[in-house]
């Protein structure tokens, strides 16, 4: 008599109990004997679908309030037995263990709590799964012999291939696995991150800690790990032809561009992306400053950015939001065409109605006001984005990728003239000190200048750029083209422009600002020709000298800063 062949084994223990149900039903249909650990369990028996809780199959209790459940050898030798291979089935049968043929496992919601952040960061430990990592892991090792699947859109595809195959293919197997590990991989960079940004003092430890000193690390870690989920697939890259998607670092809050609310418009590109940032990113440096008479950064004012393939090319600050627009639209107003747009504050129906009048890809503010979405609405194509602003920068590095591996920096933190810090390295090195109406300028060109591709230089009036040079190799070319953008060698070509300007900026001082030093005296004597009275760089050339004596016998004053804003 031919002995009956014993039931396949599948452990389900999960956490999202999304769709389980049915395809537990679905599994024990096809004759597959379940076995599953508490929570899943009861999910289970409720559904009337037949289940062995891992207790009752192991003879061994749940353990440490639950640290314990799928830890022991019936589990893992079960889903790491090679068939076929005669040693590992003469321990197999030694032991009395059963094969089991398919793992279903996701893990504690250890992101979710983290974000959630309502329970104290030392009690986080108790959603760090261990027992699930482990057998996510064991059965992708063993994807040959053993199904796995740690994400429930999975479960039709392997109902379908067991419905018309009597099995998962290798090529779907493998796959699952790959997944797996990816998973876990993914959840470990998740909690790596949460030790990152967790004191010592938050636990309570029976030893003591070593000195504050001997606590510090490094951010760049020997090893790195960074979890990204896909948010979704993009129409393309930066052209046509390269495929691209959007991706959000796992475990971080919901500032930034990636977690903006889109509120009406088509499908954001690849380049509208790294415009919003850069819009972002400048709106957020304008915010951040000291408060006071001759400091434009205040939050009672409104700043607006507008933005072309990453560089600025209007930017100003103004009592009013739709001043602030029609200034920075204003100072450069070609170049601004079918740009990026980014705000300080709440858009109004007045913003709304005149920035309508020209075509523009993209908005990013704080919030719009109902009567301004409305607005925006003819435009359909137009993208709105909402976003908080944030007034330090929410992160702390920057990776660049090159051939073969990744560059990895600290941020460049925002500069601020007039924070004790920054002042420690700040000098005025000309014979004349800054007028309080051009340090009011500086400052703000130097904060622009600091988002602005090298070779950067900036002229502005006020709280208002006049011409940006971008990207130049050689510094004076910047400079020229800044001066070209400014219309300041042939008045007549930008009357129509500086009528729409406001006349108090026009009536401030000229000043320019160099995101590094300048290796020459020609740029400042240039700038002198076109009326440049204040100068904001970083110093640090050989030959400084030769520009402050070129600063002080143009009368201009002139201020290194110490520090050195290069943008690649």
């Amino acid at each position: 008599m031919t002995k009956p062949q014993p039931r396949k084994l599948a452990l389900i223990s999960v956490s999202d109990k999304s769709g389980v149900v049915e395809f537990a039903h679905e599994l024990s249909n096809i004759g597959f004997e379940i076995i599953s650990t508490g929570g899943t369990s009861k999910t289970l028996s409720q559904a009337e679908i037949s289940t062995k809780e891992v207790k009752d199959f192991t003879g061994f209790p749940e353990i440490l309030e639950g640290r314990v459940k799928t830890l022991h050898p019936k589990i893992f030798g079960g889903i790491l037995y090679t068939r076929g291979d005669p040693r590992h089935q003469t321990d197999m049968d030694k032991q009395g263990l059963q094969p089991i043929d398919c793992v279903v496992v996701n893990l504690y919601p250890f992101e979710k709590i983290h974000l959630e952040n309502k329970i104290p960061k030392s009690e986080m430990l108790e959603f760090i799964d261990i027992g699930g990592v482990s057998l996510l892991r064991a059965a992708a090792k063993n994807f040959e012999n053993v199904i796995v699947l740690c994400d429930s859109k999975d479960y039709p595809k392997v109902i379908q291939e067991l419905k018309e195959k009597g099995n998962v293919s290798v090529t779907t197997r493998k796959t699952l696995a790959e997944k797996a590990f990816a998973h876990t991989a993914h959840y470990d960079s998740m909690i790596t991150k949460y030790f990152r940004e967790i004191s010592i003092s938050e636990f309570k430890v029976s030893q003591p800690s070593l000195p504050a000193k001997d606590e510090e690390e490094s951010l760049f870690k020997e090893e790195l790990t960074i979890g990204l989920r896909k948010v979704k697939d993009l129409r393309y890259g930066e052209n046509p032809q390269q495929k691209a998607a959007l991706y959000k670092e796992s475990g971080g809050r919901d500032w930034g561009v990636v977690n903006a609310e889109v509120l009406q418009g088509k499908e954001l590109s690849f380049n509208n992306y790294l415009d919003l940032e850069n819009a972002w990113q400048i709106v957020n440096s304008l915010m951040f400053g000291s408060e006071g008479a001759n400091v434009p950064y205040s939050k009672s004012n409104a700043s607006c950015v507008i933005i072309k393939h990453t560089n600025p090319c209007g930017v100003a600050i103004a009592q009013s939001l739709l001043e602030a627009f029609k200034q920075a639209f204003a100072a450069d107003p070609l170049s601004a065409f079918g740009g990026v747009i980014g705000f300080s504050s709440t858009v109004e129906e007045d913003t709304a109605n005149e920035i309508v009048k020209t075509f523009f890809e993209c908005i990013i503010a704080p919030d719009y006001s109902p009567g301004a979405l409305e607005i925006f609405k003819k435009k359909t194509n137009l993208r709105i984005l909402r976003q908080k602003i944030t007034l330090t920068l929410p992160y702390e590095y920057d990776i660049k990728k090159i051939s073969g591996g990744y560059l990895m920096q600290e941020i460049d933190p925002i500069s601020d003239l007039i924070s004790a810090k920054d002042q420690e390295t700040r000098k005025v090195v000309t014979k004349r000190q800054p007028t309080p109406e051009e340090l009011y300028s500086l400052e703000f060109a130097w904060k622009v200048c600091q988002h602005v591709k090298s070779n950067a230089i900036l002229l502005a009036r006020g709280a208002l750029t006049l011409g940006i040079g971008i990207g130049q190799t050689s510094r004076i070319d910047s400079l020229k083209i800044a001066i070209q953008k400014a219309g300041l060698l042939v008045e007549k070509t930008f009357a129509l422009r500086d009528s729409k300007l406001n006349p108090a900026n026009l009536a401030l001082p000229l000043v320019m600002a160099s995101d590094g030093f300048f290796p020459f005296k020609d740029c400042i004597e240039e700038a002198a020709k076109v009326g440049v009275s204040a100068i904001i760089q970083p110093g640090g050339s050989i030959r400084d000298q030769e520009s402050i004596d070129a600063a002080n016998e143009n009368n201009i004053s002139m201020i290194f800063t110490g520090i050195r804003h290069f943008k690649h």
